[in-house]
């Protein structure tokens, strides 16, 4: 094979391993024959205390590699790292003679029948433990025409990992982000443009599993009401439609077989979530999905704080919302109805509100549907 094929598939097979990291191992093997080192690696070393990790490699046995990580990376001659993109060896960085005289050299690399290593950082300064390009040549010093081939690699090894980096990042975004969603005690369900269901979250299988309000057809999610399968469909035909339903706070009103009212909320998904994963996600959107119900218990601490209301005061508040008037607090709660009326005028006074309905609103409005 002609050489400028030869360069063209090996910087073809770095930049595949920039966007699939498993590999690096195979693209190190190659780096190793191109460079014509004995052996090559890629290793990260900590700017602060000299520690190194050893990430793939290829010519040396384990059991030097474990040592390195055990023992000698602190008396590796990288005790300053070099500059970004500059190719260094032994003699480039510290005294040879001396350098020949000490643990590293006398304990790790002679008995490996070798005498220089040569590194070049792959990632900018700021990196705490930046990665490099690391290469044994051999029984010889590395020549010039190995260091002009490191040379030649190292800005394309270095965008690779820059891509490696940007995708971990987006994936670990991702993962933390639907770790939460996995989370909340409301339904979360991604839907594709035919209103299949690419993902659900514990609560939306939970709700799917009863086979009532919302049901999955072969797949594809389906209500009790073909009016709300219709708006679905109407919906979720394109990512445009939803950012507009979402942007208008669009909700579709679900009704189970017993009347239980459930309310399903459109949400447009960022570019986080239909991209951040190692495929690109077929959802277009999500409904968020909760029972229409009022659970005083939620709202009650987030209440009380912003209100600044007495125990007896939130009891009788909560006591209106769930039970009733005054004659049913007072008989729920064991106190007299003029006890009621005196706490209820002053929950009236911290709140703003002055009708018992608009408690029930205040509250409602306090409620959160997603972590009861």
């Amino acid at each position: 094979m002609p050489r400028a094929a030869k360069h063209s598939e090996l910087i073809e097979s770095i930049y595949d391993a920039g966007l699939h990291p498993e590999l690096w191992s195979d693209v190190v093997v190659m780096l190793n024959g191109f460079i014509g080192s004995q052996a090559c690696g890629l290793i990260s070393k900590d700017t602060v205390n000299k520690s190194g990790a050893t990430h793939y490699y290829c010519g040396v046995d384990p059991h030097y590699i474990q040592l390195y990580s055990e023992t000698y990376a602190r008396y590796d001659p990288l005790a300053r790292l070099p500059r970004y993109g500059e190719v260094r060896n032994i003699p480039d960085l510290v005294n040879f003679d001396e350098y020949r005289r000490g643990r590293f050299y006398q304990e790790w690399l002679r008995p490996q029948g070798c005498i220089d290593v040569a590194n070049v950082v792959l990632e900018q300064s700021n990196s705490p433990c930046p990665m490099l390009l690391t290469v044994i040549p051999g029984r010889e010093m590395l020549d010039a025409e190995q260091r002009a081939r490191m040379q030649f690699l190292a800005p394309h090894a270095s965008r690779a990992l820059l891509i490696n980096r940007a995708i971990e990042r987006k994936q670990q975004r991702a993962s933390a982000l639907a770790d939460v969603v996995d989370r909340l005690n409301a339904g979360v369900i991604l839907l594709d443009a035919a209103c299949r269901i690419v993902h659900s979250n514990p609560a939306a299988e939970t709700i799917l599993a009863e086979d009532d309000v919302l049901r999955s057809i072969a797949g594809r999610l389906a209500t009790r009401s073909s009016e709300a399968n219709l708006a679905l469909r109407n919906i979720f035909r394109d990512p445009g439609e939803v950012a507009v339903a979402a942007a208008d706070g669009r909700k579709i009103p679900l009704t189970s077989h017993d009347g239980s009212h459930y309310v399903a909320h459109v949400i447009a998904l960022p570019s986080l979530l239909r991209d951040g994963a190692t495929e690109r996600s077929s959802a277009v959107g999500a409904l968020l999905v909760w029972k229409a119900e009022l659970d005083s218990r939620s709202s009650a601490g987030l209440i009380n704080r912003t209100f600044e209301l007495t125990p007896a005061e939130l009891r009788v508040l909560q006591s209106i919302v769930e039970v009733g008037g005054v004659p049913e607090t007072a008989v729920a709660l064991g106190i007299a109805e003029t006890t009621v009326k005196t706490h209820l005028h002053r929950v009236f006074a911290k709140t703003g509100v002055s009708r018992q309905a608009d408690l029930v609103k205040l509250a409602a409005g306090f409620s959160n549907p997603l972590l009861h």
